[in-house]
């Protein structure tokens, strides 16, 4: 296998645009149901927070030692939530965090006790940007594509990567020169027409379009129509714990799990299209970069919640 090699001088850089969410997890204990309803009672001991959405595309990144960059757009409440200091934490700028007084940013509570999730409350806004937004996504896109290896379009459905936007991005990252890659939602992937990958998981896959995968021979029909539909260098279906699925004009290819457990699968999608957009920021080729990721999602799966996952521990795994 071959593992990125990042110049020494240069580092790989990445941009990532997409929903930018604020994961907040309630640590605690629960031995006793409320006398109130029949309800578990949890004790919180204590409360951490962590990048979400596509802030966990670009915590991965940066956990890989890319050079990130991020476009989103956020609530005017955004500088009373650990957001900044998160993103500051990573060394990535909060100057692509666009600004929008009509909606709240996102943020998931997630309530666990003994190490198992109990519940997950959300708040968020999913109406479609602004006309204003998107033509400054675009603005962003141009003054950062010179200093740019690979674009990743995180999208979670929550309002930023409108059809038209994206369709918008995509057509610049190609006139760029630019791999664009998206991990999709919804169940119409028309407006990814074009783009350089797709990474749905089987579920997505299966919605998008309208076939069984529960077999090999659904998954390899799957794939094919993905790629020929919107004209893709390739697709890459991911299968849980029978690995992934990886289709270009040359052919297929199975990658066999390399998970040595699994403990939480929260966030594997991110961490498979971070490491894609790492390898190829790197020089891998696409299916070596595809390999990459697959041994790096190996690693995090084991890990409780959103996770991120070293260069070091893919290598310790190679």
């Amino acid at each position: 296998m071959r593992l990125p090699s990042p110049h020494p001088e240069r580092p790989a850089r990445v941009l990532v645009i997409g929903d930018l969410m604020l994961d907040r997890y309630l640590w605690g204990s629960c031995d006793r149901v409320s006398p109130e309803a029949p309800v578990q009672v949890v004790k919180v001991e204590r409360e951490t927070h962590s990048l979400g959405g596509a802030g966990n595309v670009v915590s991965n990144l940066c956990s890989l030692g890319a050079q990130v960059s991020l476009l989103s757009l956020v609530g005017l409440d955004a500088e009373n939530t650990p957001l900044p200091r998160l993103m500051q934490q990573w060394g990535v700028s909060t100057d692509g965090l666009l600004r929008d007084a009509a909606r709240p940013t996102t943020v998931k509570t997630r309530v666990l006790a003994a190490h198992h999730q109990l519940l997950r409350f959300d708040v968020e806004h999913t109406a479609p940007c602004s006309d204003a937004h998107a033509a400054a996504i675009v603005a962003g896109l141009q003054r950062r594509a010179a200093e740019t290896d690979v674009v990743v379009l995180s999208d979670y459905g929550k309002g930023l990567l409108t059809p038209d936007l994206t369709r918008e991005l995509i057509a610049r990252c190609n006139r760029a020169g630019l791999p664009v890659l998206v991990d999709p939602k919804g169940r119409d992937y028309l407006h990814y027409r074009g783009a350089t990958l797709v990474t749905p998981n089987r579920k997505e896959a299966a919605a998008a379009t309208g076939l069984d995968l529960s077999s090999d021979a659904g998954i390899a029909a799957a794939g094919r129509k993905l790629l020929q539909e919107l004209e893709l260098k390739a697709c890459l279906i991911t299968l849980s714990e029978d690995g992934m699925a990886l289709f270009e004009a040359s052919g297929e290819q199975r990658l066999p799990t390399q998970a040595r457990e699994v403990f939480d699968v929260t966030g594997a999608g991110d961490t498979v299209i971070a490491a894609i957009a790492f390898g190829l920021a790197c020089g891998l080729p696409l299916r070596d970069a595809c390999d990459f990721a697959n041994r790096a999602a190996g690693v995090v799966v084991g890990k409780l919640g959103a996770a991120t996952v070293t260069l070091k521990e893919v290598e310790d795994i190679a």
